[in-house]
């Protein structure tokens, strides 16, 4: 069970002060264990992309990160500068804010914006931050994101109030149905926890503690 989660993991280090260092160890570990990819910030895709030539570790970014309010065209120019850099997943924020208006236009022209700049490039991960949404507002997002044309629906970005749950897991695999992908993101630290998201829907995890994970141990800190 370990070698098929590891590849459903994106080794993820998303902490503002990451120093150079720490990439090198992240791809070096990523290659490691067979990791799906590095989730990195934009700053650094390149580098990654270098580390991680040769390899079937993807890279991965994030895009409007980590609130979602950038403007569509904004998005779509910092998923085109990405895929430019190397990244071949991007994991973008939607609009949070327009989702709770009720404008459901804004919110589907924005992820529409980053699938189209992404377009037989990179897969489009689409974060819906779902602590901070109603379950009605999480069900309207996951939609709205398949309609958009996005590869997967994501939880969190693990920098607001919570993390992935089974329960918003099981709720936006119903939704999207069986051929989006649903990543798990934010709070993911061993891996019974790993497994309970899996069994819920989930087809990829976002952690930090993907090392952990595989051993079986229990991280302290995650994303």
């Amino acid at each position: 069970m370990t070698t098929n989660i590891a590849k459903m993991i994106d080794h993820t280090l998303l902490k503002a002060n990451t120093t150079k260092a720490q990439i090198v160890q992240l791809c070096k570990e990523a290659k490691e264990y067979g990791f799906a990819s590095v989730c990195v910030n934009p700053t650094w895709v390149a580098t990654a992309a270098e580390l991680l030539k040769g390899t079937d570790v993807k890279v991965c970014t994030v895009i409007g990160f980590p609130l979602g309010a950038n403007t569509p065209e904004t998005k779509a120019f910092e998923t085109k500068d990405a895929i430019e850099k190397g990244a071949t997943e991007v994991d973008m924020v939607i609009n949070i804010g327009a989702l709770k208006d009720g404008d459901d236009e804004l919110v589907e022209r924005d992820i529409r914006a980053v699938v189209e700049a992404a377009k037989g490039k990179a897969l489009v991960k689409v974060i819906i931050e779902t602590c901070l949404l109603s379950e009605e507002e999480k069900v309207r997002a996951c939609r709205l994101a398949v309609q958009a044309g996005a590869d997967y629906v994501k939880t969190s970005t693990g920098f607001s109030t919570g993390g992935a749950t089974v329960e918003d897991i099981t709720l936006m695999r119903k939704t999207v149905g069986p051929n989006i992908g649903v990543k798990a993101s934010g709070g993911v630290r061993d891996l019974q926890g790993a497994e309970a998201m899996i069994e819920a829907g989930a087809t990829r995890i976002g952690t930090s503690s993907g090392v952990a994970i595989v051993q079986g141990k229990t991280a302290t800190t995650d994303y």
